[in-house]
């Protein structure tokens, strides 16, 4: 009985929604408070609870290696959240939201791990699928990101 206790308010205090991790991922970026904060809310998630989340919690342990000590601790994390991404991609390869973090790392990701190549692919996806998605939040989320993205031409981001 204690030990049901114990595990369901573990899960009120440090679960999150993809609402939540939505509206802070695009901050994640510049803050490791944030990226810690959900590194640590995400790490129960597995690829069959909740794919999109999973994503996400592939793209937070490639921040996490921004901010990690060493070389050995950042290359890891990088990896590690690039493998969670690239299997969430690999389970559903016509998500719009997650070929858009795909993105989002990539582009963001330093020169040396060469994790470049999907860019135009992503681009491509967002690109086709972007008038379909239903979530508004997720479309103003991903819209704001094109618009000021280094990927898309300016004719391109015209169409956001």
């Amino acid at each position: 009985m204690k030990s049901l206790l114990l595990g369901l308010i573990y899960f009120f205090l440090f679960s999150i929604n993809l609402q939540e991790v939505r509206q802070l991922y695009p901050k994640a970026k510049d803050d490791a408070f944030i990226v810690d904060s959900l590194y640590s809310q995400l790490s129960s998630v597995g690829i069959k609870d909740n794919l999109v989340l999973y994503g996400y919690k592939g793209a937070i342990a490639t921040l996490k290696a921004k901010y990690a000590k060493g070389i050995k601790n950042k290359k890891a994390f990088f990896k590690e959240g690039a493998e969670m991404m690239e299997d969430a991609i690999a389970a559903d390869p016509e998500n719009v939201e997650l070929h858009f973090i795909r993105l989002t790392v990539q582009e963001n990701a330093p020169r040396i791990v060469n994790y470049h190549d999907q860019i135009e692919s992503d681009k491509a996806i967002i690109l086709k699928n972007y008038s379909l998605l239903k979530e508004g939040k997720v479309k103003e989320m991903i819209q704001s990101y094109c618009k000021s993205s280094k990927a898309f031409t300016e004719e391109e981001k015209a169409t956001f």
